[in-house]
């Protein structure tokens, strides 16, 4: 299990799931809104990831994720320049899903972006878009550069 939790009674972890060393799994209630951060069943988290929800955060079934990946629905707040960012509330970007099967890269970090089923996220890769199903997405930011054509059954390069 993570060595740090915040806000359990907002997170739900299913079956056979393996949280790494040194991992945060962390919700926030904001505003009097619970927040819903989900683990599915069989996932794999690795060392040091951090995982910060403030409003929604799924992880579907039988998801690999690597060593050091950042995964939250928010930033920092930073539109106050007289006041320090660690001061500031947490904004909302977006709700993030990262579909069954899929397999995220060391050094990634996930903000406010869903992200298909069956998909491979690179190594250092930041993914601020949504990602479709059966995609290989890479770089900063991330970009899909192929999906598997089920027609000819093969992995297509995308221009």
């Amino acid at each position: 299990m993570p060595d740090y939790i915040v806000g359990d009674e907002f997170i739900t972890i299913k079956s056979d799931v393996y949280i790494g060393y040194k991992s945060s799994i962390i919700a926030l209630s904001q505003n009097n809104t619970p927040p819903n951060l989900f683990i599915g069943h069989g996932t794999k988290i690795r060392r040091f990831a951090h995982i910060v929800c403030i409003s929604e955060v799924i992880i579907e079934d039988k998801v690999l994720i690597a060593d050091k990946v950042f995964i939250a629905d928010n930033i920092h707040g930073y539109q106050k320049p007289d006041m320090p960012i660690v001061d500031q509330p947490l904004e909302f970007v977006s709700k993030v899903r990262i579909g069954e099967g899929t397999c995220i890269g060391e050094n990634v970090c996930i903000i406010g972006a869903k992200i298909g089923r069956n998909c491979t996220i690179g190594a250092n890769s930041v993914v601020t878009k949504n990602i479709p199903d059966y995609s290989i997405a890479v770089g900063a930011p991330a970009k899909v550069i192929k999906t598997y054509d089920f027609d000819k059954s093969e992995w297509i390069n995308v221009k």
